[in-house]
């Protein structure tokens, strides 16, 4: 009678050792890249839901009428300038309001400021759109001094739709060197601004010449 032998060999401590500490290294870089991708996500979220919440409360909110003002334009009149006043909300962070342009009342007017600005007019109408028109601003009251719109500061913008020559009291046509209007802005013309200062809500504000000019006319 013959007797079958068959060979087993068992594991040792030092294998079942290493097994299980591979079994550790592996859950804990898991372990560490979900916890990591986690953290960035919640990262982001935040990143996201804060600049959604500075865009919420930085508005700018227009106060008052818009006012129109007749001139005339290489001899025809026609609106020259567009004035309105801004504010900020009452929660709002404030905005930068330096002027692309300033006003001194010699030469030509208005002359650039060599000053960067943030905020942006852009002039529609039926035949021509002008993406960053000509602008000056003027502060109103109590203020810091500075050109930064803040808490209940007003500051009056007036649009510059042409430009003026100081000595001779007529305003130019545009050209395609330049931002202003090359053509004239009428009786019954229709015309939009839109104020962007690049984070917070946009100014948008349309309105019709009325069929008479005058020097000054109130929009509303």
């Amino acid at each position: 009678m013959s007797v079958s032998v068959q060979h087993q060999r068992g594991i040792t401590g030092l294998e079942t050792a290493i097994i299980l500490i591979a079994f550790v290294v592996v859950a804990s870089v898991f372990a560490f890249t979900v916890l990591t991708a986690g953290i960035f996500a919640t990262e982001r979220s935040k990143e996201t839901a804060y600049a959604g919440l500075e865009e919420a409360t930085t508005t700018m909110v227009p106060r008052g009428s818009l006012i129109a003002i007749r001139g005339d334009v290489d001899g025809t009149d026609a609106v020259t300038k567009l004035m309105f006043t801004l504010g900020v909300t009452g929660d709002s962070e404030s905005v930068d309001l330096t002027p692309p342009y300033v006003a001194d009342d010699t030469g030509t007017d208005p002359d650039d400021s060599g000053l960067p600005h943030t905020v942006t007019v852009a002039y529609t109408d039926p035949s021509q759109h002008i993406i960053d028109v000509p602008w000056t601003a003027r502060f109103l009251g109590g203020n810091n001094g500075d050109y930064i719109l803040e808490g209940r500061e007003l500051a009056e913008i007036t649009v510059w739709l042409h430009q003026l020559d100081t000595g001779t009291g007529v305003y130019s046509l545009g050209t395609s060197a330049d931002n202003f209007l090359d053509a004239r802005l009428g009786i019954n013309g229709s015309f939009t601004l839109t104020v962007d200062a690049s984070r917070g809500a946009t100014v948008n504000l349309e309105r019709v010449i009325p069929a008479r000019l005058t020097p000054t006319m109130d929009l509303r």
